[in-house]
């Protein structure tokens, strides 16, 4: 029986047609807006994207980590085709809406460690980071925030400050804003106690520079809150130790600083969990999601302990748009196939197949110097070679080239962009999944031998 081919690519990408409109845009659009794939999309269902040109893709970027229920799901579509009927805005604080209030008690009682929990909604991840800031300096009246190196939070300028990566968000963009200070996060394959290189282990010896920042670098009264993503995104899909996470918050508690845990890439399911903070145990004091919440719309939020929420003045926080109803209903649907469906289930066993397929692709490929990841989390870095462990970017753009090229469409992480990162949406059918991992397998080894 003949194996059902998902992927359909007539000749070299972009076609005339896509070819076309990215000619217009380099006239209408500033260059600072590129365009990744070789392509202009027509439609998207599930994990498969067609351009202008009728070539099919299987599409792993999941729009940066935003879909993973995956494109256009008919869940998402039909509660937002119903909320365009209703009313499209009315902004929240002048005539609030009662969709909004029941989103936010939804994930109230999904906040790790249960207790009396808020919920306020904004646009994006960036909007998110920068309210979760403001709450944490109005509660704990304090103005130092400590964030981690290969950080991303955003490209607001507070968010760009806490950003760790100078090439392509920060350069020539300052002055930052002040009382920003970077620490240390662990980065088992690159264990800078040199048990990295056997165990991709590290311990607590690699969290005393952290500690020790408080005694060095800035007063621990003077701080009001530390911001980590429980799995680092842009940073490289860099997973901690497991002691790591509760290490931190003992830390924190101990000096009466806030933790917000930056879920907006890691959260809603990617990981096995519906926040990746649940693997620690912990409970953090604010989390910020954005990204999959409304599964493409629009949407974010940042959920915390109500004393803490409650601490803004009136009209503190908010804006125009934030809480928009109709992402508000793309955000019920999602949650709604959370609660009927196994979606953690299919996050895990995502991951599990991807981690598997990839390790034995290093067994020939040398320039595969780890595969990580947590749930479907998962990336691969690319080196020069396993011994000296120095990054391959230009291995891995040609990897990553040369798939869009062959229909498959992966995205590229790390400070020195050589990591290959999967964010395929979570119910992406196993035949896909093979089939794209099939190219990449064939891309990588043909690319190591070129």
């Amino acid at each position: 029986m003949e194996t059902k081919r998902y992927i359909s690519v007539r000749g070299r990408l972009p076609g005339p047609k896509s070819q076309a409109v990215l000619q217009r845009m380099q006239h209408a659009v500033p260059r600072a807006i590129s365009a990744y794939a070789p392509l202009v999309v027509k439609s998207a269902h599930g994990t498969l994207l067609t351009d202008l040109d009728d070539n099919v893709l299987i599409d792993l970027t999941g729009g940066i980590g935003v879909l993973n229920v995956g494109h256009t799901h008919p869940a998402v579509a039909d509660a937002v085709h119903r909320q365009v009927d209703r009313f499209l805005h009315t902004d929240f604080t002048v005539v609030p809406y009662e969709s909004y209030v029941h989103l936010a008690e939804r994930l109230n009682a999904r906040f790790p460690g249960g207790g009396p929990v808020k919920t306020a909604f904004f646009n994006s991840g960036a909007e998110a980071v920068e309210n979760a800031i403001k709450i944490a300096r109005s509660y704990r009246r304090r103005s130092a925030v400590v964030s981690f190196e290969r950080a991303f939070h955003g490209r607001t300028l507070l968010t760009m400050s806490l950003t760790s990566k100078v090439h392509p968000y920060k350069a020539g963009m300052g002055p930052f804003a002040p009382e920003i200070y970077r620490l240390p996060y662990p980065y088992p394959y690159r264990c800078p106690n040199g048990k990295g290189s056997e165990s991709h282990q590290c311990d607590e010896t690699c969290y005393e520079p952290i500690a020790e920042a408080f005694e060095l670098h800035v007063a621990p009264e003077d701080v009001a809150a530390v911001i980590v993503e429980p799995v680092q995104g842009e940073g490289g899909f860099v997973v901690p130790p497991p002691s790591f996470l509760p290490w931190l918050r003992k830390l924190t508690e101990r000096h009466g600083i806030l933790l917000i845990c930056d879920e907006i890439q890691s959260g809603f399911g990617r990981t096995g969990k519906f926040l990746a903070c649940e693997h620690a145990g912990i409970r953090p004091d604010l989390i910020t999601v954005a990204k999959s919440i409304a599964g493409g719309l629009p949407l974010s939020g940042v959920m915390g302990r109500a004393e803490v929420m409650d601490s803004p003045g009136d009209s503190q926080i908010g804006g125009t748009f934030v809480g928009n109803p109709v992402a508000i209903e793309a955000a019920h649907a999602v949650l709604d196939l959370f609660d009927q469906e196994p979606w953690l289930e299919r996050a895990a066993e995502q991951g599990r197949l991807l981690r598997q397929r990839l390790t034995d692709l290093a067994q020939v490929c040398p320039q595969i110097g780890e595969v990580r990841g947590l749930g479907a989390m998962v990336g691969v870095e690319l080196v020069k070679d396993r011994s000296s462990k120095v990054p391959a970017p230009e291995f891995t753009d040609r990897v990553l080239r040369a798939a869009a090229q062959s229909g498959v469409l992966c995205l590229k992480a790390g400070i020195y962009g050589n990591v290959i990162r999967f964010l395929a949406p979570l119910n992406t059918e196993r035949e896909i999944l093979g089939e794209a991992l099939d190219v990449l397998e064939q891309v990588i080894v043909e690319t190591s031998r070129a």
